[in-house]
């Protein structure tokens, strides 16, 4: 029982269908692990043991036949503190929420409840957004290939907790990046479905199409396996639906491999670190092993920063501008200034963000009639120091904001195309480097698929789930 955190997701859900494991043995599993090894790395402040336990119990008794064909069978998952779980604190990271206890489960967590996943613990986040998961309520979270690196953020907390095998799988959700960057950094997966495909809550601006809900797991299979019970339609979420059709599970074995993709060390927009470009391509360029023609063909994303930018301020203004009014000390100086240009951004910045996001989406819809997959980095830069607030500099070019080091990420955002985050590689020190493979809108079966074949082709997924490197461990991860 004592290895059972070394399980994939599918494996654990596997043996939970057939009654040779039970969910409370699962639970404890992750309960050892966390208390094993969390100490290192800070990935899950707020745990939900006692809850846990409970649901374990009311799981076990419920028979197999009753259960719907994507039902998880009381394997233990992972929230992420932007998300709520009834009866539990989620504090966004912020002083001012540190004692906010959700009175439910948001529609996020709510489907996979019902789909029979309990949450175990609650991972750590940014206080409110951003690309480095620290914030004065529980501290940093420290990457376990190395605990002297960021793990990223905002998922940096659910990522960090699935390389070390504390859980099988968390909830991500991402605006800019925030669920690719740190899978990135952390050497797992992590899918950023199309608009509306895994439902949001309520907090969340209904109309926004910007941010959305995903899985983070260890492997490609593991992560079709969440989005099969996390995909459909909640009505908080006026974008979510529910999808016919084959699971993403079942996809991953049928025919139809990627034949014409194109490559991009940088989308021809961004400042991209030379080793992360290098070793993006030679992941990449093992898709021509699956018969793929790989060209430097892409669109072109001129004008998307920008755009991304102002959209970006707006949502923050929407949703955090009456919180500003009332707590400004109380908030992350970055957040303050991210929400004061929300409210001052004119209508004619307003449109030509739109404008600039509708040119690019119908520049992606003529790509993908001549290509199936866009791959490009994940990231700019490997791992950095956990001490440090933000990236300043790219291989000595300098960012100008403290977002510009993850534009790689948020300017696929602007395409609102599916994008898998997959594992291709390792840096000089050993650090994971990861490629975004961008599919067709509403494609995500086909990108897993791809995602997959790809990833059973690197190998990197069988190195996980690995214990915290701690020979230099600090106390900026207490």
């Amino acid at each position: 029982m004592s290895e059972l955190f070394r399980l994939s997701a599918f494996e654990a859900v596997a043996q939970l269908r057939k009654r040779e494991l039970t969910p409370s043995d699962l639970v404890e599993a992750a309960i050892a692990r966390i208390a094993a090894v969390d100490g290192a790395v800070n990935a899950l402040p707020i745990r939900c043991f006692e809850r846990a336990r409970e649901q374990a119990a009311k799981l076990s008794a419920v028979p197999p036949s009753s259960q719907h064909a994507r039902f998880l069978h009381g394997l233990p998952i992972a929230v992420k503190d932007y998300n709520d779980v009834g009866g539990v604190r989620t504090t966004y990271g912020s002083p001012i929420f540190a004692d906010n206890v959700a009175a439910c489960s948001d529609a996020t967590v709510r489907r996979l409840e019902h789909m029979g996943a309990i949450p175990v613990a609650k991972s750590n986040v940014p206080e409110w957004a951003g690309g480095h998961t620290f914030n004065p309520v529980f501290g940093i979270t420290c990457n376990p290939w190395d605990t002297r690196r960021s793990a990223g953020g905002s998922s940096g907390g659910s990522a960090a907790a699935l390389a070390c095998g504390e859980i099988w799988l968390a909830t991500g959700n991402d605006l800019g990046g925030s669920l690719r960057t740190p899978a990135s950094f952390n050497g797992v997966v992590g899918l950023r479905p199309g608009p509306g495909l895994v439902p949001r809550g309520s907090r969340m601006q209904a109309f926004d199409s910007l941010w959305v809900e995903g899985p983070m797991a260890r492997s490609v299979r593991d992560v079709a396996l969440m989005l099969d019970a996390g995909a459909g339609h909640e009505p908080e979420d006026p974008f979510s639906f529910d999808r016919a059709g084959t699971s993403f599970v079942a996809a991953l074995e049928q025919s139809g491999l990627p034949a014409r993709v194109a490559f991009s060390p940088d989308l021809g927009i961004v400042p991209m670190a030379h080793e992360i470009a290098a070793v993006s391509e030679r992941g990449a360029l093992r898709l021509r092993d699956l018969g793929a023609d790989i060209t430097g063909d892409i669109p072109d994303f001129c004008g998307a920063l920008a755009g991304f930018q102002t959209l970006r301020a707006v949502l923050l203004g929407t949703m955090m501008g009456p919180l500003l009014a009332q707590h400004r000390e109380r908030i992350a100086p970055e957040i303050v200034g991210n929400i004061e240009r929300g409210l001052t951004i004119t209508p004619q910045q307003v449109f030509q963000a739109e404008r600039e996001r509708w040119q690019l989406y119908h520049r992606m819809m003529r790509f993908f009639d001549h290509h199936d997959l866009l791959i490009c980095p994940a990231a700019s830069i490997a791992p950095f120091p956990v001490e440090q607030r933000y990236v300043e500099e790219i291989d000595g070019q300098p960012c100008e904001t403290y977002i510009d080091w993850f534009a790689i990420t948020f300017a696929l955002t602007m395409t609102s195309c599916p994008v898998l985050s997959l594992p291709c590689g390792f840096t000089a020190q050993g650090l994971p480097v990861g490629i975004q493979l961008v599919g067709k809108p509403r494609g995500e079966a086909a990108l897993l698929r791809a995602a997959h074949r790809l990833e059973e082709i690197l190998g990197i997924a069988t190195q996980l789930p690995i214990d915290p490197r701690t020979a230099a461990q600090e106390s900026t991860c207490q």
